[in-house]
């Protein structure tokens, strides 16, 4: 039996979805062996996942995505590193209630990325989602070396507002170690940076972006990206056109700029934490997330986890909060059946609160259903 399960986000880490279906599962098959492995798709929880996996954490002190310092992690094991974008940039580090998507910066995930460089890193997975920022990424490659220059050669305010006064672009100082190193570019979603379905348009609301700001932000980016070009000629449109450039607020086009693979976050993800050892242990997969819905179709994580189990012949299940899902189609996605917390508790506001008690309940009907 091998649990490979995303977060209950809002309610549940991966780590704990997995104690709590073990737990769950024991319960209605005492001699049952259970395997935890994890999982993210390079969105907030990916270093957790990384650590449960037997990565070590290592913290930082970096910017936050308004300046302020804070203590931001990465893992590694030999020579790879998993770094989360989240962790210095998400909006999980903006105070409650507090959006900021003209001015919020990517900085500190480039002082993540430089930590995973000096820690000895020469393959660094970068998971991007989660995102409190719209800059393009330019954040970030400041931290680099980069340098963003107005028409008085001073540098532009941090923020996707502020490449509306952007003139130069110096990339001539960045950091010289990306040359030699496997830099995977791990998103669960495939934008580019601006137009109708880029970072702006289609996340920037999410982050307090109004109307006039999504028009300002898309603008800002794409004059970015011209400037770009001057300094690295026409591979700075087709990065912006990319597949995965307008992840995380753009900061996917930054990742490009420095050389990256674009990779679908959760196939990385399988590939670092071993599931393909672990898979072949098992006999029964669990799966799932907070919310099994269309989105999760779409290069989340249950969807990865189903279909590299199904190429192998293993039967799958789910466990999530709230199933949003016709049962054709979990079918189509390599999914037998799923078991929301919805189902014992018709309450969304106690499913989230009583999560954990809940997915036990639902864990041990899977046993029942499955084992006994």
């Amino acid at each position: 039996m091998l649990i490979a399960a995303d977060k209950f986000k809002g309610s549940l880490t991966a780590v704990e979805v997995a104690e709590r279906v073990a737990a769950g599962l024991r319960r209605a098959a005492p001699g049952v062996e259970v395997e935890s492995l994890p999982v993210a798709d390079g969105g907030d929880g990916t270093v957790a996942a990384a650590v449960a996996a037997g990565f070590e954490r290592r913290e930082v002190r970096v910017a936050g995505p308004l300046g302020h310092e804070v203590t931001a992690a990465f893992a590694l094991r030999g020579d790879t590193a998993v770094v989360e974008m989240a962790e210095a940039s998400g909006l999980q580090r903006l105070p409650a209630g507090v959006f900021a998507p003209l001015t919020a910066s990517t900085y500190g995930s480039g002082e993540l990325l430089r930590a995973a460089l000096d820690a000895g890193a020469r393959t660094i997975v970068f998971g991007v989602g989660g995102s409190a920022t719209n800059d393009g990424g330019a954040g970030m490659l400041s931290a680099l070396g980069a340098r963003f220059l107005d028409a008085d050669g001073e540098p532009v305010p941090p923020g996707g507002g502020g490449l509306d006064g952007l003139v130069t672009a110096d990339l001539s100082g960045l950091d010289s170690r990306f040359a030699d190193v496997d830099l995977v570019l791990a998103s669960d979603v495939d934008n580019p940076l601006t137009g109708p379905t880029g970072a702006p348009a289609v996340y920037g609301p999410q982050k307090g972006a109004s109307p006039d700001d999504v028009a300002a932000l898309d603008e800002s980016l794409a004059h970015y990206a011209k400037v770009l070009e001057t300094a690295i000629g026409a591979k700075a449109a087709q990065y912006a056109a990319a597949p995965g450039a307008g992840a995380a607020g753009g900061i996917g086009y930054g990742a490009l700029v420095l050389g990256a693979r674009f990779r679908p976050g959760i196939e990385v993800m399988l590939d670092v934490l071993g599931f393909a050892s672990a898979l072949d242990r098992a006999t029964l997969v669990i799966t799932g997330e907070g919310s099994l819905d269309e989105q999760t179709l779409h290069g989340k994580a249950p969807a990865g986890v189903a279909a590299a189990a199904r190429a192998e012949g293993r039967e799958v299940v789910a466990v999530c909060g709230r199933l949003a899902l016709r049962p054709e189609a979990l079918g189509r996605a390599g999914i037998r059946r799923a078991y929301p917390l919805t189902e014992i508790e018709p309450d969304i506001a106690k499913c989230i609160s009583d999560a954990g008690p809940l997915l036990e309940r639902v864990a041990e009907n899977i046993g029942r259903d499955f084992l006994v």
